[in-house]
C-alpha cells in the first residue's frame, strides 16, 4: 500500500469520526464507545505487530476517535449553556463587520474576557464598524430554530451561542480591532462605494457581488431571480461554483496571450486577490482553497488524482472547526463540487469533448453540469427548489462574467487613479452587467424556471450520493481494466482473430 492510499485512509477516518459524531447530535455519544474502540486497536496492534495492513487499520481507527472526540467535545459546550433570560451588561469588541439588511444590522460581538461570542440585532442607521468597543446592556435568549432550519446550531459552529434582545449599544471606542483587517476592510468599503457612485442598481450591487463577494447590495427581488435561475454562486461569497470562476480566470489569462503556466499563476493571484477583497470571511477563505486545489491539478494535468489534495483541505479546516461538515452548508456545497469537478468532469470530459473537440462553451457546461450534479441533493434538502433552467442560465450568462470582472475591476482602480476613464469604462462594464440583469429576469419569469421539492430527505441524499459513487467507481474500474497490459494483449488476440487475412 502506497503512501497516498495510506492517507487517503487517515483522512476519511478522521472526517467519518467527524461525520458519525455530528449526524448524531444531540443524541450524545457515550465515552464508553471511544474506550472500548480504543481498546479493541491497541489489543489488535498487539496482536498483529508485524502485519502492516493491521497498523494501517488501527490508525485509520485512532483518527477516527480523534475526529469523534474533538467533535463531542466542541458540542459539549451546547450542554453547558446557561439558561435564557439573564441580563448581560458590560463592555464588548465588535469582532467582525457588520451585516446590514433589510433596515437591520446584525453585529458579532465578543466580551472582554474573550470566553462568550454574542449577536446583536440593531437597526443601520447606526454606524458602528469592525474593531468598535461598546458599552453593551441586553437580555440573553438562546437562538430559537425555525421553519425546519436550525439557526442555533448554524450561530453554535461560530461559537455564537446568545441572542441580545432588548439591547441599549453606547459607541466607547472605534477602531481598537487589528490594524491590517481593519484597512482591509476600509478599503472594502471604499471600493462599495466608488462602484454605488459610477453605476446604476442592480447593476451596481451585480458588480460589488462579483468584486466583493456577497448579495447584500442587490435588491431581495434581484436576489430570487439569481436564486430561481441556479446563479446564485456568481455573487454569493460562499458561492459553490468558485472553483468553476477559477477556471474562468484560467481561460481569461490564456485569451490575454498567456502561457499555461503564466495563467495559472494568474488566476491563483485573482482568487487571492477576491479573498483578500471580501476581506478574509471564513467561507471566502474556504472556497479560495478548494478553487486553488482545482488550478493546481488543471495544471498539473493530474485533475482525476487530486483526491488526497482535498481531503487534506477539508480535513484542515474540520479540525480547526468540525462543526463546518453539518451545520454550513456553504462547506458542504464548495467540498461537494470540488469533488464533483475532480470525479465527474473527466467522466464527460472522456466521452463528450473529446469526440468533439474542446471549445469554452463546453467546458463551462461541463464544468457547471459536474459541480451541480454533485451538490444538488444539498440544495433540494436545505432549500426545497429545483432550479431546472440553471444549465441554460449558466450557459448564457457565465461567458460574460470575466468580461463583467475585468472591466469592473479596472474601472474601480481608474476612479482612484483617473476618475475620467473610469467613467468611460463604466459605460462599458455596464453592457455585459446589464444583459446578465435582463437575462436573469426574464429566465426567472418563466413558469418552468424553478420547481418546489418538498420532503427530500436524507434518505434521498444518501441514495443519491450512494449511485454517484457507485457510477465513479464503476467508471474507474473499467479505465483501469482497459489500461491493465493483460487486458490489452487479450483485446489484441480478439482483434487478430476477427481480422479477414
Amino acid at each position: 500500500m502506497d503512501k497516498a492510499k495510506i492517507f487517503l485512509r487517515l483522512a476519511l477516518g478522521f472526517i467519518g469520526g467527524i461525520f458519525g459524531v455530528s449526524f448524531c447530535y444531540p443524541r450524545r455519544v457515550d465515552s464508553l464507545y471511544f474506550f472500548t474502540i480504543l481498546v479493541f486497536s491497541l489489543i489488535s496492534l498487539f496482536v498483529f505487530y508485524k502485519n502492516k495492513k493491521v497498523y494501517v487499520a488501527v490508525f485509520t481507527l485512532f483518527f477516527f476517535l480523534s475526529g469523534s472526540w474533538l467533535t463531542s467535545a466542541r458540542l459539549e459546550r451546547m450542554s453547558a449553556l446557561d439558561a435564557a433570560g439573564r441580563n448581560f451588561s458590560g463592555e464588548v469588541l465588535v469582532i467582525k463587520e457588520p451585516e446590514i439588511k433589510n433596515r437591520m444590522q446584525k453585529i458579532t460581538v465578543e466580551d472582554g474576557s474573550g470566553d462568550m461570542k454574542l449577536l446583536v440585532a440593531a437597526n443601520a442607521y447606526a454606524a458602528y464598524g469592525y474593531g468598535d468597543r461598546l458599552k453593551l446592556d441586553c437580555v440573553l435568549e438562546i437562538p430559537e430554530n425555525k421553519d425546519g432550519f436550525d439557526y442555533r446550531m448554524y450561530l453554535a459552529k461560530d461559537s455564537i451561542f446568545y441572542l441580545c434582545k432588548s439591547p441599549k449599544i453606547e459607541l466607547l471606542e472605534s477602531g481598537r480591532g487589528n490594524r491590517a483587517y481593519g484597512a482591509i476592510l476600509k478599503i472594502k468599503k471604499e471600493l462599495q462605494e466608488k462602484i454605488a457612485a459610477l453605476l446604476p442598481a442592480p447593476q451596481s450591487g451585480l458588480l460589488t457581488g462579483l468584486i466583493l463577494g456577497g448579495d447584500d447590495e442587490l435588491s431581495e427581488n434581484v436576489q430570487t431571480d439569481f436564486s430561481r435561475t441556479g446563479l446564485t454562486h456568481i455573487v454569493a461569497v460562499s458561492g459553490y461554483n468558485v472553483t468553476i470562476v477559477a477556471e474562468y480566470l484560467m481561460l481569461l489569462g490564456i485569451f490575454l496571450g498567456l502561457w499555461r503556466k503564466q495563467a495559472f499563476w494568474f488566476a491563483l493571484g485573482g482568487i487571492f486577490l477576491f479573498v483578500v477583497l471580501t476581506g478574509f470571511p471564513a467561507s471566502a477563505v474556504r472556497a479560495g482553497v478548494m478553487g486553488s486545489l482545482i488550478l493546481w491539478a488543471m495544471k498539473n494535468g493530474r485533475l482525476a488524482n487530486a483526491q488526497n489534495s482535498i481531503l487534506f483541505a477539508a480535513a484542515a479546516m474540520l479540525l480547526w472547526n468540525p462543526l463546518l461538515l453539518r451545520w454550513d452548508v456553504g462547506f458542504q456545497l464548495s467540498f461537494l463540487a470540488t469533488l464533483g469537478i475532480v470525479y465527474f468532469y473527466p467522466l464527460i470530459e472522456k466521452y463528450s469533448i473529446k469526440k468533439q473537440g474542446i471549445s469554452f462553451f463546453n467546458e463551462i457546461l461541463f464544468l457547471t453540469l459536474s459541480a451541480q450534479i454533485f451538490v444538488l441533493p444539498i440544495l433540494l434538502n436545505d432549500f426545497q427548489q429545483l432550479s431546472v433552467i440553471a444549465p441554460l442560465a449558466n450557459l448564457l450568462v457565465l461567458p460574460v462574467i470575466p468580461l463583467a470582472m475585468l472591466l469592473g475591476f479596472l474601472m474601480v482602480v481608474c476612479a482612484f487613479i483617473f476618475p475620467p476613464l473610469a467613467t468611460i469604462l463604466a459605460w462599458l462594464v455596464f453592457l455585459p452587467l446589464k444583459y446578465v440583469t435582463m437575462a436573469v429576469g426574464f429566465m426567472s419569469g418563466l413558469k418552468s424556471a424553478s420547481v418546489e421539492v418538498l420532503d427530500f430527505s436524507w434518505g434521498w441524499v444518501v441514495g443519491w450520493y450512494m449511485l454517484l459513487a457507485g457510477l465513479v467507481f464503476f467508471s474507474k474500474r473499467t479505465r483501469q481494466t482497459r489500461n491493465d497490459p493483460d487486458f490489452l494483449m487479450e483485446s489484441v488476440s480478439e482483434k487478430n482473430k476477427e481480422a479477414p487475412f
